[in-house]
């Protein structure tokens, strides 16, 4: 006989409510403390009677306070002064052609390693995931990548220049 959700809630709220603290601070901790108890409610009518809960309410927590990250991620960074007109920095086909130029002729793994990482804000642990590999290797092709656009990119750059 499994035992109410009740029951659940206060033999593990405290574990919970540590884990979004350790990975959020108290600010959001209580926030994705109510996700994670909305969220276990809705499947805990389909858990295995020998479940480990207090792992399974700490996996959901843990993916729970990875959502409050990626959502502050995306939220706009405050800033001074709003500058007068849009810059073309960061955008293909902007000012910086030869840079563009320059990460299109990377090879495939160290420039999506590259724009994963710098671009999007991947870890490095995430980037592993989608290109397949271990951490250490998406690292090693970032930073091979970031290297060889250094060589290419300076060496555009530098061509032009008076001596």
């Amino acid at each position: 006989m499994r035992e109410p959700f009740e029951k659940l809630v206060e033999q593990h709220a405290g574990t919970v409510l540590r884990v979004c603290r350790v990975m959020l601070g108290s600010h959001d901790a209580e926030d994705a403390w109510s996700e994670t108890f909305l969220a276990a409610l809705r499947g805990y009518p389909d858990l295995p009677d020998t479940a480990n809960t207090e792992a399974w309410l700490v996996t959901i927590a843990r993916r729970k306070a990875i959502d409050v990250l990626r959502a502050r991620k995306r939220q706009p960074a405050p800033v001074e002064e709003v500058p007068e007109a849009p810059t073309a920095l960061g955008i293909p086909g902007g000012d910086d052609a030869d840079l563009w130029h320059a990460v299109a002729g990377l090879p495939d793994k160290q420039r999506q390693a590259v724009a994963y990482h710098y671009v999007a804000g991947l870890p490095y642990a995430e980037i592993a995931g989608i290109l397949g590999g271990s951490t250490d290797a998406a690292r090693r092709a970032a930073a091979d990548g970031i290297k060889n656009l250094r060589k290419s990119y300076q060496g555009a750059t530098t061509e032009g220049a008076p001596s």
